[in-house]
């Protein structure tokens, strides 16, 4: 070997070591750990929105806190479900979770969040949660709850599915339609005229397949992953829920970081909720069409019919303080 040659591979071995060596102490060298970890928890799959909305929340606080703050989330009510959540949050064990109408074990005027015909459409409903409405029910939710609602996203109205168009109260009559174990829910369906069975959501498929009963009522979100187009042919539209849920911190631990922090959490909430909006609007579309293309028909009702009749069961079953909210939110 020439003197040349000898020094060209004396000098890749040395490359080599100081390669290896960097590589090493790079593996060696721990990496920061942020200054604070939130576990945010929600009931969604990976491929719902609600998620998408909280892996772009995680993305925008991490990048604006420069990594001070760690956002670790759990989609498929990992850490548990709904009332789980709100009980980890405020045991500690926990962080931040997605939560709708549950509140209202704690906070009474949180129930407005899923009272029917409350709303006529979602302009309406926007300016309840953004006005001295949702102001009133969110300051009532932390001083029950101790947790403070970060932003909102509107959920996607309840529907009425069946094997045959409904379009006034009057063909509701000897309807055997499914609720959930509400009874505002019941209490409003019996005054429309229909039949409701109080059951659990996991029954229903079945139940509708062998006819115990006739028609359901959801989103046309679970209307969709339930694969209720297999069994129902018609979806009547309606409307009889519009509602939103709220994206909560727990009080203790957003105050428990700085200002500086607890703005960047504030900000990304705040894009998150824009993030959501424009998902949710393109699902609504993608929806409605993925359930005609499986042989869904829709149909337009007389929604003002309907909530005519049910109004005076629906104020029957609120207290003198959801009735006053009630009256205020109909004259917006």
């Amino acid at each position: 070997m020439s003197m040349r040659q000898l020094s060209r591979l004396r000098l890749s071995q040395l490359i080599s070591a100081g390669v290896l060596a960097a590589g090493v102490l790079a593996m060696a060298t721990p990496v920061q750990a942020a200054d604070y970890t939130l576990k945010f928890g929600h009931l969604a799959n990976e491929q719902n929105i609600w998620n998408k909305a909280a892996m772009h929340f995680k993305e925008a606080v991490e990048k604006n806190s420069d990594g001070r703050i760690e956002v670790q989330v759990y989609p498929n009510e990992q850490l548990g479900n709904e009332m789980d959540m709100i009980n980890s949050i405020q045991l500690g064990t926990a962080d931040i979770t997605i939560t709708g109408e549950s509140l209202q074990n704690w906070a009474p005027k949180a129930a407005m969040m899923a009272v029917p015909y409350a709303f006529r459409d979602s302009e309406q409903l926007e300016k309840a949660v953004d006005g001295d409405i949702g102001s009133e029910i969110e300051a009532q939710i932390t001083e029950r709850t101790g947790l403070v609602p970060l932003t909102w996203f509107e959920r996607g109205a309840r529907e009425l599915t069946a094997n045959r168009e409904i379009r006034t109260p009057d063909d509701l009559k000897g309807l055997r339609l499914r609720v959930p174990n509400v009874p505002l829910f019941v209490d409003t369906w019996q005054a429309l005229g229909a039949r409701p069975t109080p059951m659990a959501f996991s029954e229903v498929f079945t139940s509708l397949q062998q006819g115990t009963i006739d028609a359901q009522e959801n989103p046309l979100s679970l209307i969709e992953s339930a694969s209720l187009s297999e069994v129902q042919k018609v979806v009547n539209m309606t409307d009889h829920v519009r509602s939103w849920i709220y994206v909560v911190i727990g009080k203790r631990q957003l105050e428990g970081m700085p200002d500086d922090l607890q703005k960047v959490v504030r900000d990304a909430a705040g894009d998150m909720q824009s993030y959501e909006r424009e998902l949710f609007a393109e699902d609504q579309k993608r929806l409605e069409k993925a359930l005609k293309d499986k042989g869904m028909t829709f149909v337009e009702v007389d929604t003002d019919a309907f909530a005519k009749k049910a109004m005076p069961a629906i104020k029957k079953a609120l207290d003198p303080e959801q009735t006053e909210l009630l009256e205020r939110i109909e004259k917006l």
